[in-house]
Parts: C-alpha cells; structure tokens; sequence
C-alpha cells in the first residue's frame, strides 16, 4: 500500500511538472519563422468557404503569409490592432490580429494599401483569423 502511495506521488509531481512546463512554454517567434503557406487573403478565404474541413486541417495552427488589401484598421484588446484584409465576398475577410508589441509596426497601415502578414492562422468563423500576425511589407 505504501509503495503505491509513493508511486502515485511521483506520478502527479511528473505530471505537474509536465503541465507546469507547457504552460510556461513560450510562443514560436512569427517574424523570424518560415511561413508553412504563402497565398493571397482571397485564397484562403476561398479555401476554408469551398471546404472548411480540408481547410482547417491543411492551415490550423499553421505560420500562414498572406497577401492583400486592407480594408480596415481597429484597435483592439490590451492595445493590439486588428487588420482585415479583402477577400472576394463583401461580408467576411481574413482578420489579422497584432498584439501590443507588433501593433505599433502595423498602426500606420491605411484602407487600400497592398500588405503582406504573417500570422498563425485558428480557423473560421465568419472570418478566417490569424493571430500573432507580423507586418512583412
């Protein structure tokens, strides 16, 4: 009895220790990974409209680069910015959110103009959504 006490002690701690450890994980660094996709917005809309399955698996917690034009510029929770990009479909685009520290990179960026970002792309919603985005040009 004792030595299974001893064992399930030691299990838990590993686990905590596990838990602990990828909690504390830091985050791949966007601006200096290898883009596993490079395409336009309006492709990777059309992407996840034509068949939203194949999509998320092909570019779910994937380094996405995409190009296109900004339709707009907000700001957003805790000083981040959210930057839309076009798409052919007049209702939905391809969000890209920048956290506080990319934000100021991305704050000058004006409704028409031609940009390319780099982000995580998590999926669809009524848009598709990139986080951790990086302004490339």
């Amino acid at each position: 009895m004792k030595n299974a006490l001893i064992v399930v002690a030691l299990l838990a701690l590993i686990g905590v220790g596990v838990g602990l450890y990828l909690y504390n994980k830091p985050h791949k660094d966007i601006a200096h990974a290898t883009p596993d996709f490079e395409l336009a917005s309006a492709q990777l809309f059309a992407d996840f409209e034509t068949d939203e399955a194949a999509a998320q698996a092909r570019y779910l917690d994937k380094v996405v680069e995409v190009s296109g034009t900004v339709r707009e510029v907000s700001a957003a929770e805790e000083g981040g910015l959210n930057v839309i990009l076009n798409t052919e479909s007049d209702f939905a685009g391809v969000i890209c959110q920048f956290n506080a520290e990319q934000a100021e990179a991305a704050a000058g960026l004006q409704t028409g103009q031609e940009v390319t970002i780099k982000g995580v792309c998590t999926g669809m919603l009524m848009d598709v959504v990139l986080i951790r985005c990086v302004l490339i040009s």
